[in-house]
């Protein structure tokens, strides 16, 4: 009698579970609560992913931020690791977008060498990567976060130079921080190091977060910088010029899969108005914000949004 009655019970709990999922299912969205604690459900539900540094992770949370404030759509912000990281998921759906760089996409994703004007780094970018993956890249955010190599103020004023070439005759006397993908990737020290000729006499390999301590604390003498991280300034950092244009383009843009657009049209109206919005300047100051001042990227992406009219 136990055995039947433990089956009866089984099968109304099976029943039971497949009757919720199928009004799950039918309803096409996420049940949350409001500020009033009522029921609301959301359109849809998408996943935004991040590289592991903060501007990545700052802009991730200025989509979400702006997607849920203008649609009905849920947004998770999920941070992954490297490139190729945040490529794949996008590429298997594991996440629907997330923010990338026209130069890392045109070079270490597709693969092309020769450094192109930005315009054109962008079309080409646009064009292969909605051919090979259907993944679409919307419009550029305004900035241009490329590469640089910087040093503290003072030893570059006591080395007295002021060009990547003029690292020729002293490399081998310094030391380089950098990240283990940038030690790797070909638009990275690989070919820096063929497009100028030099050779540091140590490389570290440092996280993207602690380079830059490393520098003004005199562990490592040059660190490969971002051109809109805060610190620069902060830190009393000074950068080289890239006197041979080895650096491409490196303007930030929304990647989305094609197929999360169809499904969320909005989606595409929503991100153009971030179109052209975020200069080199101000992308400096809110990575300064998250870096120096510990603000939550959260917090720092409403501001901004609210600051220019956008929430």
């Amino acid at each position: 009698m136990n055995f039947l009655k433990n089956k009866k019970i089984l099968l109304f709990i099976s029943m039971f579970l497949v009757f919720n999922l199928v009004l799950v299912g039918c309803g096409g969205g996420t049940a949350t609560e409001d500020e009033n604690g009522e029921e609301q459900v959301a359109a849809g539900e998408i996943t935004i992913g991040t590289k592991d540094f903060t501007e990545s992770i700052l802009l991730a949370n200025i989509f979400k931020v702006l997607i849920e404030e203008k649609t009905d759509l849920q947004v998770n912000v999920t941070e992954l690791g490297g490139t190729m990281v945040a490529f794949e998921a996008l590429r298997n759906d594991d996440i629907q977008m997330y923010p990338e760089y026209t130069g890392t996409g045109y070079i270490t994703i597709l693969g092309h060498e020769e450094i192109l004007s930005p315009d054109e780094t962008y079309e080409i970018v646009k064009t292969e990567f909605m051919d090979q993956w259907d993944l679409e890249w919307l419009g550029e955010l305004g900035f241009n976060n490329t590469y640089t190599l910087a040093l503290r103020q003072d030893r570059l004023d006591e080395l007295g130079i002021s060009t990547f070439s003029e690292l020729n005759e002293i490399a081998g006397e310094l030391s380089l921080g950098a990240t283990m993908e940038f030690v790797e990737r070909q638009d990275g020290l690989p070919g820096l190091q063929a497009a100028y000729g030099f050779e540091f006499g140590d490389v570290v390999d440092l996280d993207a977060g602690l380079m830059y301590t490393a520098v003004r604390e005199g562990q490592v003498d040059v660190i490969t910088a971002f051109a809109t991280d805060g610190r620069i300034p902060a830190y009393e950092l000074g950068i080289l010029e890239d006197d041979l244009n080895f650096f491409p383009p490196y303007f930030a843009a929304p990647l989305v899969r094609a197929d999360a657009l169809e499904q969320y049209p909005e989606l595409a109206d929503v991100l153009a108005e971030l179109e052209g919005q975020i200069d080199d300047e101000t992308m400096a100051e809110l990575n300064f914000q998250v870096d120096e001042a510990a603000l939550r990227e959260e917090t720092v992406a409403r501001d901004f949004l609210q600051s220019i009219g956008l929430i």
